[in-house]
């Protein structure tokens, strides 16, 4: 196998698209709070967008198990890293979410939704533990998708290892 499966590729790049749309609305909703202006639409329309990036991430390791994966390209240290950032990649992705619904089970934000009162939305989560969990792991996923695309754009341009290729939807003959 010298590529991802067709689903996985295309569960790659539509968690990409997901997890863009999440961190849009996670902004929007934050700065409408600092505002004063926050609604119940845009924390729910967020919940439900990272509860997309979960499935599609459980979708991925579950066709990861099924269809298996391209074999390692070396065993240097450096493709142990990257195989480390691959790791951390879904665990994050896991954990963001899980956060996320534990930020709104632990908050005010549980209340509002539940009531549709958007007076109950909170000005500031102060004391929300998972809150900044939360927040410190939208930096840890900055990080490692920062470094994960470093490292393809590596393997494109410096090395031109054909290693993108593997996460591409063009089939190789």
């Amino acid at each position: 196998m010298t590529q991802y499966s067709k689903r996985m590729v295309i569960v790659h790049w539509l968690t990409l698209a997901v997890l863009v749309a999440a961190w849009f609305l996670g902004d929007v909703v934050h700065d409408a709070r600092k505002a004063g202006g926050a609604d119940i639409v845009g924390y729910v329309l967020h919940a439900v967008v990272g509860g997309a990036v979960l499935l599609l991430t459980l979708a991925r390791l579950f066709f990861r198990r099924q269809d298996g994966v391209p074999a390692p390209v070396g065993a240097s240290l450096m493709d142990k890293v990257a195989k480390g950032i691959h790791h951390a990649l879904y665990a994050v992705l896991i954990l963001l979410p899980v956060s996320g619904m534990m930020q709104v089970l632990t908050s005010d934000v549980g209340k509002a939704i539940a009531s549709g009162d958007a007076t109950l939305l909170p000005a500031k989560f102060d004391g929300v533990a998972a809150h900044e969990v939360h927040e410190v792991l939208v930096t840890v996923l900055i990080v490692l998708v920062v470094v994960h695309v470093l490292g393809a754009l590596k393997h494109q341009f410096l090395m031109k290892d054909g290693l993108m290729e593997r996460m591409s939807l063009r089939r190789k003959d």
